[in-house]
Order: C-alpha cells, then sequence, then structure tokens
C-alpha cells in the first residue's frame, strides 16, 4: 500500500505562473511602479523602450512580472523575429499603435454633454484613449455637473475631465462652470452651440453653417434647412464626414487634448 505524504498539501496552492509575452513592436504595457504606459518600440541590453501617446520614450529592465498586459502581470521576452515597428498616425495625429491591446480603464473618466459629443470624441481619439486606458461618458446635460461631481467622489488617481458645449461668456454653460472648484475636475469647452458645429462645413459639404433662430431647437433648424430629414439621419451625415482631426475646428481640438493630458497625468 502507498504511504501518503501530506507535503503537498501543507505547501498550499501552487504560485500562478506568470505568462511569458512576446515584446513585440507596437505591443501595449504598463510598468507598474510608475504607471507609464506605452507601445514597445525595441529591446537593447536586456531592457526595454516604451512610447507613449505623447511620443515620449522610457527604458525599463527586462525582469520577470515586470509589466502589466490588460491589467495583468506578464514577462517581456525577447519576440523569435523581431519586425520593425510601422509608425502609422491615427485619426488624432498621435503615433498609431500597431497590433493595439487596450490598457485597463483607469479610475479617472472624461464626461461628455451627449450621445453625439462621445461619438465623435470616439471617432477622432478612440484610439489614444484605449491606449491610455480612459473611459468616455455622456453626461446628459451640464446641469446635473455639480452633482455628478459629488456622486463621483474626485481625488488623486481619480480625475474627470469634462468637455462642455458653448462655453462662452456670460452663457448658462459657463456659469455652471464657474461654480465648479475641485482641484481634481478640469473642465474645458469650445464656442459653438452644439458638437456639431465644431465640424468644418467643408468636411460635411457645406460653405457654412446655416443660422438657426433661438426659437428653433438647433438640430431640428440645421436639418430643415440642408435638407437632411430627421435630427438623426443629419447626424450621420456629419459623423461619417470626419475621418481625422482635420476635419474639426481648432477650439475643439485644443479642449480634448487638454482632458486627455489632465486625466493621465500621472502625478495627478
Amino acid at each position: 500500500m502507498r504511504s501518503h505524504s501530506y507535503d503537498d498539501v501543507l505547501a498550499g496552492p501552487r504560485r500562478r505562473k506568470i505568462p511569458e509575452v512576446a515584446a513585440e513592436p507596437g505591443l501595449v504595457v504598463e510598468d507598474p511602479a510608475s504607471g507609464f504606459c506605452g507601445a514597445v518600440v525595441r529591446l537593447e541590453h536586456g531592457t526595454v523602450v516604451l512610447e507613449d501617446r505623447r511620443g515620449r520614450h522610457r527604458v525599463f529592465p527586462l525582469v520577470p512580472a515586470g509589466f502589466l498586459l490588460e491589467g495583468k502581470p506578464v514577462t517581456l521576452v525577447p519576440p523569435k523575429a523581431a519586425a520593425k515597428p510601422t509608425r502609422t498616425v491615427s485619426a488624432s495625429g498621435s503615433v498609431r499603435v500597431a497590433g493595439l491591446r487596450a490598457r485597463t480603464a483607469r479610475d479617472s473618466r472624461i464626461w461628455v454633454e451627449g450621445k453625439h459629443d462621445a461619438e465623435l470624441v470616439e471617432r477622432v481619439w478612440g484610439h489614444d484613449l484605449r491606449v491610455e486606458g480612459v473611459v468616455v461618458e455622456p453626461l446628459d446635460g451640464v446641469d446635473v455637473l455639480a452633482e455628478r461631481i459629488d456622486e463621483f467622489g474626485t481625488g488623486p488617481g481619480r480625475r474627470l475631465g469634462v468637455l462642455v458645449d458653448h462655453l462662452v461668456a456670460g452663457s448658462k454653460e459657463s456659469r455652471i462652470v464657474e461654480a465648479v472648484s475641485d482641484e481634481h475636475v478640469l473642465v474645458t469647452g469650445h464656442p459653438y452651440v452644439d458638437i456639431w458645429q465644431a465640424v468644418k462645413p467643408a468636411a460635411v459639404g457645406i460653405s457654412a453653417w446655416p443660422s438657426v433662430p433661438r426659437s428653433v431647437p438647433w438640430k431640428e433648424g440645421i436639418c430643415a434647412a440642408l435638407g437632411w430629414g430627421e435630427p438623426y439621419e443629419g447626424w450621420q451625415r456629419v459623423l461619417g464626414a470626419v475621418s481625422s482631426f482635420r476635419d474639426l475646428e481648432t477650439p475643439l481640438i485644443g479642449a480634448v487634448e487638454r482632458l486627455i493630458d489632465f486625466v493621465t497625468d500621472p502625478e495627478g
């Protein structure tokens, strides 16, 4: 009769093996110690060079379980056949990461006023947001901003960036924004009545956006003036006309870029 040994039982569960992942150019990983997230550029002398969305390079040692991939520890190893990194440009003008695997979502968020705003931001900055692990959420109107900030609960590493339409002096939006004093919240905006106006007229094949009387809902007025049908049909025209940041007005581009930088600041 075989004798029983209790060594394995007393030793407890076996330690989970950390998977090895080939450090292919373009693979997006995170250094857990510093929070730096970037794409693999190259390997050299036992180290790996990572590049973040702003084009900054940092060098890290290739150590066991040294990085996070989609939030889980991995060990980077040299690929069997290293390929040259391909540098192409995303819709926002940043360096596109080949073979992107989205980073685990941060606690910080970017809020926009509505569904159309979220879809336009995704259209142009979606690649950057996945690299950085930033989620964009519709706020469904700026009137509820103060209450939503209180519910969210900001703090270090838990920032909010808010994109607001029609942020001009004297507007209702500007008065609401002026009441926000939380250092972990950044509100930026553009001067246009609606996010549609932040798309250059030439991109949608018109010379200028029509003027709409204040008594008429803006989207309905635009669609009626241009013969675009219902607002949902008009929006499909507008969104479909945008292929890159070049199709957008400068105030919107600057506002969104500031928000991404704010919520991804490693010192925040």
